[in-house]
């Protein structure tokens, strides 16, 4: 059986990082009723959900409300899962953005053998975040620094560089 999360009005929503560069582990947040839950994604991830969210709020109407402060991660941050899968549905009624993250399951010993959902009984764990356009453009702002504070790219192959030297193996 899976754990479900459903977070109908959260009152905080955020993503960051813990670590330093190089080591970051990349985060989203979110709290109501008290309840915190944090979710590990990739930094790819956290760049393409901003990127998404973004070109979907530009075919949206104008936005009612105006945007607030982009909060921070609450300490302490403790993973509930990794996410595997992402998905967005646009509530126009509610006019909420539903984010869907969908846990990444292993299958097997090896760790390089994933997928999101081995067995069809056991379903991974689920959370549904019911968001306003103001909590999703903090969150577009907040990825785009976040991502842009980390390690720069190398300018042949795109890769970060490494933290400590600035080199990358390409150029060798």
């Amino acid at each position: 059986m899976s754990m479900e999360f459903d977070f109908t009005e959260p009152d905080h929503f955020c993503t960051g990082t813990v670590g330093p560069k190089g080591q970051r582990v990349f985060y989203l947040q979110a709290r109501e009723a008290g309840e915190i839950v944090s979710l590990k994604l990739e930094k790819q991830q956290i760049t393409a959900l901003a990127d998404y969210l973004e070109r979907l709020l530009e075919d949206l109407p104008e936005m009612r409300a105006p945007r607030g402060a982009a909060p921070n991660l609450l300490e302490p941050v403790q993973p509930a899962f990794a996410v595997g899968g992402l998905g967005v549905i646009y509530n126009e009624r509610a006019d909420r953005i539903i984010l869907v993250a969908e846990e990444l399951v292993t299958t097997g010993d090896d760790e390089d053998d994933l997928t999101v959902a081995p067995d069809p009984d056991e379903s991974p764990t689920e959370a549904r975040f019911h968001l306003s356009r103001p909590q999703v453009l903090s969150f577009i702002e907040q990825a785009r620094l976040i991502v842009a504070a980390g390690r720069p790219p190398c300018p042949y192959c795109g890769r970060p560089l490494d933290p400590v030297s600035g080199f990358c193996p390409c150029v060798n």
